[in-house]
């Protein structure tokens, strides 16, 4: 922790703390020379020591400071203290979305629109730059006094040309709103922000997510297996065009989601218009994934306790030296004509050590009698 009054940088000194999280952490400070109030990440000191959340860190600074939007929290600053990395942002004042939500809901549908355009709108840049968030969700949405979105946290965000875009056997980002292919540790793509949004759209609806668990395992496999809850079950006034934005911006294959973020906005602005009261619900053209094993960290497959196995093992076990046997006749009958050639040779050799061995024994004999 950076203590208070502490002047970051020789221009940023430190007035609070404003977050702590996993890889770094937040302060509000005061730009001395420009005097305004900025955020200062700082990554976090046990942590500065290691390669890949250095590497996380600076690509967050990077990935942030090529994306200038109005609803994109703007990167003022980069630089080091004492070897010390830190990135210095705009500063937010006012909730994130999670706790927006929390104490304002249920929202208007017009209000839900309002909000999830601009959202739409600033990841509608980042993948025209061809940057993926990965870790979209309410607790990095910020929203100021005047209600303006500003998306942070691009700390897991990769470039569509970078190889570490597929996470094998691991898996980064929130599980509330992760894709299922981002829990198997598959391909990351546009499609995988876009199921997130989804998600983030049916929490503004209904002020909750819609699946929860005591695990992440348990959470991650209702987003690969099971259909997402109906809003309208629990509230007929949504229309059904709006909950149309919500399945297919869920759906479990990449497929049957929106080609991009300006698709799903443009379908999201017209989905109250009464034009469409009479819309059928949306189905998907592919259904679920085919795959459905996920891929968590320390997650472990179930030993099965089922005898069947080890009765199969043992008869393979008794088959093998019948096998065998079996195994070495053929080999004979294979190569009957070497034995037989084999056989008569030995056979000579014998004779003629015993011949040899008699005519040695006569002579001595005979030697014996002379004498």
């Amino acid at each position: 922790m950076i203590d208070k009054g502490y002047l970051l940088g020789e221009r940023y000194r430190i007035i609070d703390t404003l977050g702590e999280g996993g890889m770094a952490n937040v302060y509000l400070a005061e730009d001395i020379i420009l005097q305004r109030k900025v955020a200062v990440k700082i990554l976090r000191l046990d942590l500065q020591n290691e390669p890949q959340t250095q590497a996380r860190f600076q690509r967050e600074a990077l990935a942030t400071s090529e994306l200038s939007h109005p609803n994109i929290v703007s990167v003022l600053d980069v630089g080091t203290d004492h070897g010390l990395p830190y990135m210095v942002m705009e500063y937010v004042d006012g909730p994130d979305l999670k706790e927006y939500i929390r104490k304002n809901s249920p929202l208007d549908l017009p209000e839900v629109i309002r909000i999830m355009d601009q959202i739409l709108s600033a990841v509608a840049l980042a993948h025209k730059h061809n940057v993926i968030h990965r870790d979209l969700k309410p607790q990095n949405i910020l929203m100021d006094k005047r209600g303006n979105i500003k998306i942070a946290d691009f700390g897991i965000a990769v470039a569509l040309n970078q190889s570490s875009i597929t996470q094998t056997n691991s898996v980064m980002g929130s599980v509330h709103y992760m894709s299922p292919e981002q829990t198997r540790g598959g391909l990351v793509t546009k499609q995988s922000d876009i199921y997130s949004l989804g998600i983030i759209l049916y929490e503004l609806i209904t002020g909750t997510v819609p699946f929860n668990g005591d695990t992440p395992v348990s959470i991650a496999l209702k987003h690969a297996q099971e259909p997402i809850p109906s809003i309208r079950k629990k509230d007929k006034s949504v229309p059904q065009a709006l909950e149309n934005v919500v399945l297919k911006a869920t759906a479990k294959d990449p497929r049957d989601r929106y080609a991009s973020a300006q698709a799903m906005k443009a379908d999201l602005d017209s989905s109250l218009d009464p034009e469409r009261s009479d819309e059928p619900v949306f189905v998907p053209n592919h259904g679920n994934s085919d795959d459905e094993t996920i891929v968590l960290s320390g997650f472990k497959p179930q030993k099965t306790n089922s005898k069947e196995p080890q009765k199969e093992e043992k008869a393979e076990a008794e088959k093998e030296p019948a096998k065998k046997k079996k195994s070495f006749w053929q080999n004979v009958k294979a190569h009957k004509w070497w034995w037989i050639f084999s056989i008569i040779a030995a056979g000579l050799i014998i004779f003629i050590m015993i011949f040899a061995l008699s005519g040695n024994d006569n002579k001595l004999s005979r030697l014996m009698c002379l004498t």
